[in-house]
């Protein structure tokens, strides 16, 4: 085996087994809890399981299946890998497939077949890696305990071992900037609000949507060590954000340092770096790791991305800063690694030469769709990642063959240095297919992936059909193959500022479809068909309400191509026509996305105001503030300047039940009146003017709770756009 990646096997399962091997009967209790999570009080009784570290003689995880006793066994060679060897016997040999939308089952009632022999996985790649900074702000900035505890959970079944930990890190920066003689006003200038903290960690912007109140700070660090504690329990090593170089912007002034001017970020000043040359680099480092270490402990992998997305490097000497970044991290822990993200520029070609081979690991981190990976990273050690998700938008979205050739071309290619697998979403909740398929990949051979797609239908459902069969390779063969290099999924122009022609809803995506859209219709066509028979699974609804769905954002794309050509004929009559049919269909979509909770604006202001309770018990102006947070990302994201010159207006948007009715819907019935009254088009800051609005307007209030029956609706926005679904089950 190649020195890097051996060493890499060699330290990583070190630090796993360090971190989670307690005694058998605590072991016993992890996964004891972990099956009455997520199946019912008695699930545990219904399985047999045993941690073997014998069987993971090499390093690597591995799991075996088979009966024992009248129920399903489980061996593995760690925690963890018993806790994945659960998750693949419930997707392959039960038929139930535990997802974002879905998490649990009544796993103590149901039959639960015996698997017909002995079944054996070992992992071929060490790290499974999960999540991205932007995660953190797009689908996490609210979460309470049980929340993440479900995705800890997930984690868990889907055999991740090496989650980046963003939680907590603004407590950590409180308690630096404090002992830096930093005061409250000071902090709460830094430290971002919790709907924009991934930005703030990544060096992109300071302060925005803050300041933060003191009980936020005690309660993210309770929610820290519960975090990492229940990680760790697992067998998880997280991935804990390192020191770069960041101070605040105004630390040259304050604190007399040498501090440069990183530039700005799409219209946000962003915070300063700290020169290496400045004899203060290596105390401000230790001090960070210091209180790093008091709130999480060490980690053997620290995550540290200087001069992201552009952060200015005139004049810095840049092997110089590369050594003093792992000089630090590892005087904080003498047997880390630094983990670095592949993105833009980054990591610069200094960065792979400065730093010694076998410390750095890189995240390819869009290897589905902008590949870095074939330049090799200079020897070091790799990881080929997903990153599917922008924004945490809401289309729907992949890249799945890519996804699996990529992973295999990869390894064929880079064995000695492809170290692992990543999901890297901007925003998660989506497509979870792809999900399942990324973190299979480790535990299959290449020829065991020409039939996943088919074998899915039945480990999503339970069951399988002809019709389910052909709605799953039609979407499989359509908006889950995506052949461009576009960032996400073709968004919904109902979610865009609306113009004569729109593109896209944000700046560097696009509305136009990849794919052909008649095939989503006939895919929508056939789940319906299997509607009767799959009522009571929650994943089919789910599936069913998201076809739908993108089904009328394809004809909202449509009907606005008709609106310049209109326009510029001067017809007012068809104008009139497209009004009442775009209007119609947005309010169309605001009803059939009423039906399930997560595609619902009100369980994400929700969970923003309940999170500002239990942070600051009866405190509304908080609540209220928090819900400005989560209203922003979604729409304006920040600033006027940030929104309309730096482009991040709409970068976040959403097609969700409640914003489509009371945000979408009024833009569009604006732009109409004023093009058919032939006034003057909303500008920019008019746009702006009316959106930012929006987002303090509390009059307007969200329910979480769903209405109406998706199979329903669905069938009835079928009929009334496209006739009856049968007319589309032709081959």
């Amino acid at each position: 085996m190649h020195t890097v990646v051996k060493r890499f096997f060699v330290l990583l399962a070190g630090a796993l087994f360090s971190a989670a091997m307690p005694a058998a009967t605590q072991r016993d209790t992890v996964i004891a809890a972990l099956l009455e999570r997520i199946g019912g009080r008695g699930a545990a009784e219904r399985f047999v399981w045993e941690v073997r570290p014998e069987m993971g003689a090499r390093g690597r995880d591995v799991f075996e299946i088979a009966a024992r006793g009248g129920k399903p066994y489980v061996a593995g060679s760690s925690v963890l890998a018993v806790a994945t060897g659960i998750g693949w016997y419930l997707n392959h040999t039960a038929g139930v497939n535990l997802t974002w939308s879905c998490p649990r089952a009544d796993l103590a009632r149901r039959p639960l077949p015996l698997p017909g022999g002995r079944e054996r996985r070992e992992a071929r790649v060490a790290g499974r890696y999960y999540l991205n900074y932007c995660t953190f702000s797009y689908s996490a900035a609210f979460w309470g305990w049980e929340r993440w505890q479900q995705e800890i959970d997930w984690m868990a079944l889907h055999g991740v071992n090496m989650p980046l930990v963003a939680v907590g890190i603004d407590a950590v920066w409180r308690d630096v900037l404090r002992e830096l003689g930093y005061g409250e006003a000071d902090v709460g200038r830094f430290v971002a609000g919790p709907a924009h903290q991934a930005w703030w960690l990544m060096n992109n912007l300071e302060g925005w949507g803050g300041p933060n109140p003191e009980a936020w700070y005690a309660w993210r660090e309770r929610l820290a060590r519960r975090v990492v504690k229940r990680m760790r329990a697992f067998g998880m090593e997280p991935v804990l954000p390192g020191y770069g170089g960041m101070v605040p912007a105004d630390a040259g002034e304050k604190l007399g340092w040498d501090v440069k001017d990183a530039g700005r970020w799409c219209g946000f000043g962003r915070p300063g770096f700290l020169l290496p040359t400045d004899p203060h680099f290596a105390p401000m480092a230790a001090l960070y790791y210091k209180h790093l270490t008091r709130l999480m402990g060490t980690s053997s992998l620290y995550s540290i991305d200087p001069f992201h997305e552009g952060g200015d490097v005139a004049g810095v000497d840049l092997p110089a800063a590369y050594r003093a970044i792992e000089q630090a991290m590892l005087r904080a822990n003498p047997g880390a690694r630094w983990v670095v993200q592949s993105w833009n520029e980054n990591p610069r070609p200094e960065c792979l030469r400065t730093v010694e081979r076998g410390r750095l690991v890189v995240l390819d981190l869009f290897s589905e769709g902008q590949p870095k990976w074939h330049e090799g990273y200079g020897g070091h050690s790799w990881m080929f990642c997903m990153l599917h998700n922008f924004g945490g938008r809401v289309g729907m979205h992949g890249r799945w063959r890519a996804v699996v050739e990529g992973y295999f071309d990869a390894l064929a290619r880079h064995a000695p240095t492809l170290v692992g697998i990543g999901a890297t979403p901007e925003g998660i909740g989506r497509d979870p297919m792809l999900y399942d398929l990324l973190f299979e990949l480790p535990w299959r051979s290449r020829g065991e992936m020409s039939g996943w797609i088919d074998a899915y239908v039945a480990t999503r459902y339970g069951s399988s059909s002809p019709e389910l069969l052909r709605a799953w390779r039609a979407l499989a063969a359509s908006v889950y193959d995506c052949p461009t290099r576009q960032q996400g999924a073709s968004e919904s122009v109902m979610c865009a500022r609306p113009s004569l022609d729109v593109r896209s809803a944000s700046t560097w995506s696009t509305a136009r479809p990849y794919y052909e859209p008649d095939s989503v219709v006939r895919a929508a066509a056939l789940l319906l068909a299997c509607g009767p028979s799959l009522r009571g699974s929650d994943n089919f609804a789910h599936d069913l309400t998201d076809v739908m769905r993108q089904v009328l954002a394809d004809s909202a794309y449509a009907l606005s191509r008709q609106i310049g050509p209109a326009a510029r004929r001067g017809d007012t009559a068809a104008l009139r026509r497209l009004r009442e049919a775009f209007l119609r269909l947005v309010l169309d979509q605001d009803r059939l996305l009423a039906t399930r909770p997560e595609f619902m604006l009100g369980r994400w202001t929700s969970a923003a105001r309940r999170l500002a309770q239990e942070v600051c018990p009866g405190d509304d102006g908080y609540a209220d503030e928090m819900e400005r947070n989560a209203r922003t990302l979604i729409t304006v994201w920040g600033t006027e300047r940030a929104a309309n010159e730096g482009g991040l207006h709409d970068y976040a948007n959403r097609e969700w039940a409640g914003l489509l009715r009371d945000f979408h819907y009024a833009r569009w019935q604006r732009f109409f009146d004023a093009l058919i009254e032939g006034k003057p088009l909303p500008t920019p800051h008019e746009w702006y003017e009316m959106e930012s609005a929006w987002t303090r307007n509390f009059s307007l209030r969200y329910s979480d709770t769903p209405q109406g029956d998706s199979y329903e609706v669905a069938r009835a926005l079928f009929s009334k756009y496209y006739g009856e679904p049968s007319a589309f089950l032709g081959e």
